[in-house]
């Protein structure tokens, strides 16, 4: 029997601001575009289009981008895109999706809004918690990105084992991104002679814990770069006071990002919570180790190529960066085990993954591209 499937892929991703959903779901369809057609005959033969609203940026992911529709934003994804997927499977990839969908699979990155509520203003997280749970109930499936954050979808009774299906991200993007080196003399940082973190306020990411840390005497040589909106007057205002071996960069390119991450001692996850965890396995894939919480998807996407310390111990991160500066052989060790760990994180293999569980979800009908009653 043919298999091939025709599916749309939402593409409000394109229209919004940056955010870390809607990089993987770009990632994720450009693989999609490059598997179908250097895949055989099956894989060629399908026709798969991503549904945008009208001010969806212009790019190419080789990928047929079709605008519908006059609104924008969740009104959009709510009225618009329902009615142009025209019976075919939607596919969602940054969590949000119709209230009213069947014919879906929608990726939910993480549980944290059920787990951690604090992190999100009281809007976001009734909406998307809303959202999540007609997905787990109507919909064809739930997609994740790792065994814990499936766990924990499956606990807080949202979707049936059998019906979330993981998927993990690639990182492998972070080597077709040439480095800019430029940016460590003009922040005044050394290779090795820096940690890396995300500069974030949510209470799950557990940035006061480096804050606490550098404040320490034993690394008060060492620098801790937190990149990202939050800055300084951010974690002030927030009843912090960063030293002067913190710097904060503000955002960066990709370019400088991977020369961070490239030469950093370590990329720096004190999260209390993880999905994935996406900078310390990008680290890794760059050869640089990481220092983790033992906490969420960490230890699992991380794997032999970190040091863990605990969450809520200051001096536990101090030893641990250390430990990384004075002997050499565990860094390379972390290092060499770490990014062939991490190897297996590519995006073709997501999106092999993907375009697998489509086709075992889809009611038989819709297989050889008859609609399904």
């Amino acid at each position: 029997m043919d298999r091939r499937l025709d599916f749309c892929i939402n593409g409000r991703f394109l229209a919004g601001p940056p955010a870390a959903t809607y990089a993987v779901a770009e990632h994720l369809a450009r693989a999609v575009a490059l598997l179908t057609a250097e895949s055989g005959e099956r894989e060629a033969a399908r026709q798969i289009h991503v549904l945008a609203p009208r001010n969806a940026r212009h790019v190419d992911m080789g990928l047929p981008i079709e605008r519908v529709g006059r609104r924008t934003g969740n009104v959009w994804e709510q009225i618009d895109l329902p009615r142009a997927t025209a019976g075919r499977i939607l596919v969602n990839l940054a969590s949000r999706s119709p209230f009213l969908l069947r014919q879906g699979l929608t990726m939910v990155h993480d549980a944290q809004v059920f787990t951690t509520p604090a992190s999100y203003s009281l809007a976001f997280r009734a909406t998307l918690k809303a959202n999540v749970r007609l997905a787990g109930r109507r919909q064809l499936g739930l997609l994740t990105v790792s065994e814990f954050a499936k766990s924990e979808l499956v606990g807080l009774r949202l979707a049936p084992a059998g019906r979330v299906h993981v998927i993990p991200n690639g990182v492998d993007h972070v080597l077709r991104t040439p480095a800019q080196h430029d940016i460590l003399p003009r922040l005044g940082l050394e290779t090795r002679g820096y940690a890396l973190a995300l500069a974030n306020l949510m209470p799950h990411k557990n940035i006061p814990l480096l804050i606490r840390a550098f404040a320490r005497p034993a690394l008060a040589e060492m620098t801790l770069v937190l990149v990202g909106g939050a800055g300084r007057e951010a974690f002030a205002a927030a009843g912090l006071a960063p030293g002067a071996n913190i710097v904060f960069p503000g955002y960066v390119t990709d370019g400088e990002m991977r020369a961070l991450q490239a030469n950093a001692l370590a990329v720096c996850t004190p999260s209390l919570t993880e999905g994935f965890g996406m900078p310390p396995v990008e680290g890794l894939m760059l050869g640089t180790p990481a220092v983790i919480a033992p906490c969420g998807a960490l230890p699992e996407v991380c794997g032999p190529g970190a040091l863990q310390a605990d969450p809520r111990d200051p001096a536990a991160w101090e030893a641990a960066l250390l430990r990384l500066r004075d002997d050499r052989g565990v860094h390379d060790r972390l290092a060499r085990d770490g990014q062939a760990f991490v190897a297996r994180f590519t995006w073709q293999a997501a999106a092999r993954r993907l375009l697998d569980v489509i086709d075992a979800v889809a009611p038989a009908g819709d297989r050889t591209g008859r609609r399904a009653a």
